[in-house]
């Protein structure tokens, strides 16, 4: 396959633009532009020369100075459709123009000094929210970094404690003030938001902390979407580097699903001198969009070791090699500490061995172990996939379908959920979803005997902010005793009381006993069965495998051949970007 042959129409035809508009240039621009175009739909912010040059059978000299002699090819700073930069990045300008104003709107930050923290008053509040004083506890070192930087980025997997961090963090940053202040909670879809909400509020209670600062801890967390102000039918937002937010600090979970235009977009709105807070997954899947923004800013190593000079209270770190940016690393923070898992437990070894792209270990793991936690079933036959389904989906769903409350039926119905890896085919949700409603129907745990039939599992995949439901957001459609049998779409809502919308009103969704793992993100199940297709696909990565595995609390059951679960942990996401050298170097 060529190159030339994997780019869409759209591709070709923003290639041919590029073409008329540079009039006489060489035929290799076609090329670039196209591939280019198609690379940023993929997710890479620039790309790389070589497949052009290879398919041109030019040298990497050769093919510069030709697309330097088009018209429409600028040099970092030109107004031009397409910039290609020093080190032979080809970009987009718009990506390109996103990626320098993050970059600079980053190393502005790390160099703009905050007002001075009382360091005596922090190691006490510290001692007092972190009691068992670990020089390696990395939530209290997080939690130091978060307030005495105004840019702070903390990273960690499922379980390493990421909640409780960020209460302390906004504990801290009360404390120091003396009053309250505007404390934005952010997160990029609506259901991480209404997790992180979630969250503060149930963990505020056993915060160690005055009465006075929990009642000054912010009650609502929003979209990033929302907390910059979407304007319809618009890429831009209401508050931008003219218009900013009027916030002390901004704390955005799930980081890794934020796309380089958001964050470039983020941090034009937010002041030079207001604290930025991420907190994510790096080993996650990456947005859907363009960028890698938190891998890029995360990917080198945290401190080694901490330290605490007596004289002061302050942490001072010490690094595993030097950098050539020390600031942005005293800047970051890695949670290594799992409180879920222990080091003994199946599905952290498990989750370490696919991190480590250990594939050897991950098999071993799958069919050695002793642990009634982890199961691994070589994908069944089309022909029997619906045989095979029966089980797990009557053990999975017959819980919630058997409840009468909604309450009840709703915290049931995340007892267990099916990920797949694909949309379409025998073995993607689509189907997966059919045949457990043809399940569980034989089985007279439902009754489709409509489109809203009772026990319906509903995500909503479009936002609706006048209903707030967003997507992403999982409900049931249950009979509501009150109104005679009629159905509703019932959803949890932060405060932990059942939301009911008539069935009619419901924004786009689907069926959801089966989603995707990228639709997963930011959920948690007791249970996850995980099915991949029979056939390879760039789809399918090591981090696509790593994040449907941390969705599961208790137990993980994955179908699949052996030959398509080890391509899988053996490629890896790279996106082609500039940002990190902007960065780091």
């Amino acid at each position: 396959m060529t190159p030339e042959s994997t780019a869409h129409p759209l591709d070709r035809h923003f290639a041919a633009l590029m073409q008329r508009l540079s009039g006489n240039s060489p035929p290799e621009l076609e090329l670039a532009a196209s591939l280019v175009s198609r690379a940023q739909f993929e997710g890479n912010v620039c790309f790389g020369l070589a497949p052009v040059a290879a398919e041109t059978k030019s040298t990497m000299d050769e093919l510069v100075r030709k697309l330097k002699s088009a018209k429409v090819v600028g040099a970092p700073g030109e107004f031009k459709p397409l910039i290609l930069d020093q080190a032979n990045r080809f970009y987009l300008r718009r990506y390109w123009e996103y990626e320098q104003s993050l970059a600079r709107a980053i190393l502005a930050r790390l160099n703009t000094a905050l007002p001075a923290v009382d360091e005596i008053s922090l190691t006490k509040s510290l001692d007092r929210l972190f009691p068992n004083k670990d020089p390696n506890d990395w939530q209290r070192i997080a939690a130091w970094t978060a307030v005495t930087k105004n840019f702070c980025v903390i990273t960690g997997g499922p379980g390493t404690g990421k909640t409780h961090t960020v209460l302390a963090i906004l504990a801290l940053l009360l404390e120091q003030a003396g009053r309250p202040l505007h404390l934005a909670l952010a997160a990029p879809s609506g259901k991480a938001a209404i997790r992180l909400q979630e969250s503060v509020q149930r963990g505020k209670e056993k915060l160690n902390c005055s009465p006075e600062i929990k009642t000054w801890l912010p009650n609502e967390a929003a979209t990033l979407h929302r907390l910059l102000g979407t304007i319809p039918d618009s890429p831009y937002f209401r508050h931008n580097a003219e218009h900013q937010l009027l916030v002390d600090a901004v704390i955005v979970d799930e980081a890794s699903m934020i796309d380089l235009a958001t964050m470039a977009k983020l941090f034009a709105a937010t002041p030079p001198d207001t604290r930025i807070i991420f907190l994510g997954d790096k080993d996650q899947l990456a947005s859907v969009e363009a960028g890698s923004v938190l891998g890029d800013i995360s990917r080198a190593s945290s401190p080694k070791r901490q330290q605490t000079r007596e004289s002061s209270g302050q942490l001072a770190f010490t690094f595993e090699r030097p950098d050539s940016n020390p600031r942005l690393r005293e800047s970051t923070v890695e949670l290594r500490r799992n409180y879920r898992f222990t080091a003994e437990s199946g599905i952290y070894q498990l989750v370490q061995a696919v991190n480590a792209g250990d594939a050897d270990k991950v098999m071993t793991i799958l069919r050695d172990s002793a642990s009634p936690n982890l199961a691994w079933k070589t994908l069944p036959d089309r022909q029997i996939l619906p045989r095979a389904l029966a089980k797990p989906a009557k053990n999975g769903f017959s819980s919630y379908l058997q409840t009468v409350g909604p309450v009840e039926a709703l915290n049931r119905f995340a007892d267990f959920r099916v990920l797949c890896a694909i949309r379409g085919g025998s073995f993607g949700v689509e189907n997966i979803n059919l045949l457990i409603e043809e399940t569980l129907a034989r089985n007279e745990l439902l009754e489709k005997n409509s489109q809203w039939y009772h026990g319906r599992p509903v995500m909503v995949t479009r936002n609706d902010y006048s209903l707030k439901l967003f997507n992403g957001d999982l409900g049931v459609i249950l009979e509501d005793a009150a109104r005679k049998g009629e159905r509703r779409a019932c959803f949890i809502s932060a405060d932990g009381k059942v939301r009911q919308v008539l069935p009619s009103r419901l924004p786009a969704h689907e069926t959801a006993f089966a989603i995707t793992v990228h639709k997963s993100q930011g959920s948690e199940f007791e249970k996850i069965l995980l099915i991949l297709p029979e056939t390879d696909s760039p789809l399918l990565t090591r981090e696509l495998i790593y994040t449907a595995l941390t969705r599961a609390r208790e137990s993980v059951e994955v179908w699949s051949s052996e030959k398509i679960l080890r391509a899988a942990i053996a490629r890896q996401v790279t996106r082609d970007s500039g940002l990190r050298d902007a960065l780091w170097e």
